[in-house]
């Protein structure tokens, strides 16, 4: 169709485009196509109300309610639109919605009978969730992945983020999740990211890696409510493993750190060592919670290492073939040994 753009055309080149999102702002942030400027042609609650009309009642009085809307907003959508326009001349306009539908194709439309040369997403979003999902099932084939596993507090984040500030490809799994994967593993980080963002920000680490050789945190399938694709697990877990393990003091202390530096941290503890009554006995969390209250917080990871955490990681490493093992007690010395084992897989993947 005239005026339509399909992402495949886009892909590497996407610096010469600009992208307008015209969904809700809900739909933007928890489906992110990421780079582009959210300019909503309804609002949150007016996409709401607009919803449930189309069931309720029709789709005339749904497109009624939808043109009210629009059309008071729609000289202030136009002044952004025309200043992106103005001072972006060697770039391409490409505006998008959930299917390329009515949102995108009414306004591309009055655009161009305006005299403004923009394009429209051919499937929209949705055309542009399929296509990374099968890049990241063509780069998974691609890569070969060193893989972190340890003990919850071994440093496993903490190496991948100064790995990548050395300039090394690093895919954190946890971080796109906002989710560390464990049973705690939402303290302190707010709400999980949706499977469809979490799909995006893989997307963009692979797509921007400078070679084939990436370091990723060993993880199971499910991270919080995330779902690793079943292609890029699988690579994963045939990866070059490296088993990490520190003394439990530098563990309880790097725990601390991480899940005790936001507000209201006593509240969200007690809330998540209530869940581990499957697990452990009630006498046991309230003991936890007590030390929680009093402040007593490297005893309660001590505690829970010993006493949860390690059992439970000691059976499914059990299931791993590890390339080596290591003691790693300060981060530059993790650093050395990481890089030495980057070297060594870079050249036996030459050969």
């Amino acid at each position: 169709m005239f005026g339509t753009i399909t992402y495949e055309e886009i892909y590497k080149k996407e610096n010469d485009f600009i992208f307008i999102d015209v969904r809700s702002p809900k739909e933007a942030k928890e489906e992110p196509l990421f780079g582009a400027i959210n300019i909503p042609v309804l609002l949150d609650d007016e996409r709401d109300i607009v919803g449930t009309l189309y069931v309720r009642e029709s789709v005339e009085e749904a497109k009624k309610s939808a043109v009210k809307f629009i059309s008071k907003r729609l000289p202030e959508i136009f002044e952004q639109i025309q200043d992106l326009y103005k001072n972006n001349k060697n770039k391409k306009i490409v505006m998008f919605c959930a299917r390329g539908g009515m949102r995108s194709g009414s306004l591309f439309s009055l655009l161009n009978s305006l005299g403004f040369k923009v394009l429209k997403l051919e499937g929209g979003y949705k055309a542009y969730r399929a296509f990374i999902s099968k890049k990241i099932e063509e780069f998974s084939q691609e890569i070969n992945f060193i893989v972190l596993y340890g003990n919850t507090g071994v440093g496993k984040t903490e190496l991948l983020y100064k790995l990548k500030e050395d300039g090394f490809n690093t895919l954190d799994l946890e971080g796109c999740a906002n989710h560390r994967g464990s049973i705690l593993g939402g303290v302190g980080l707010g709400s999980c990211h949706t499977q469809k963002k979490f799909d995006s920000l893989v997307y963009e680490a692979l797509r921007k890696r400078n070679n084939n050789i990436v370091f990723v945190e060993g993880e199971s399938r499910r991270i919080g409510r995330i779902l690793i694709p079943e292609v890029l697990f699988n690579k994963i877990y045939k990866g070059e493993k490296v088993r990490i393990n520190s003394d439990y003091e530098v563990r309880a202390k790097r725990l601390v750190n991480e899940y005790t530096a936001f507000e209201n941290v006593n509240i969200q503890l007690e809330e998540a060592l209530s869940v581990l009554k499957k697990h452990i006995s009630e006498e046991n969390i309230n003991y936890y919670k007590k030390l929680v209250n009093d402040g007593n917080y490297e005893e309660v990871a001590l505690e829970l290492m010993k006493k949860y955490y390690d059992p439970m990681y000691g059976v499914s490493a059990k299931k791993h073939n590890f390339r080596e093992q290591l003691i790693i007690n300060d981060m530059e010395t993790g650093m050395e040994e990481l890089k030495r084992i980057y070297n060594e897989v870079s050249r036996e993947v030459v050969k």
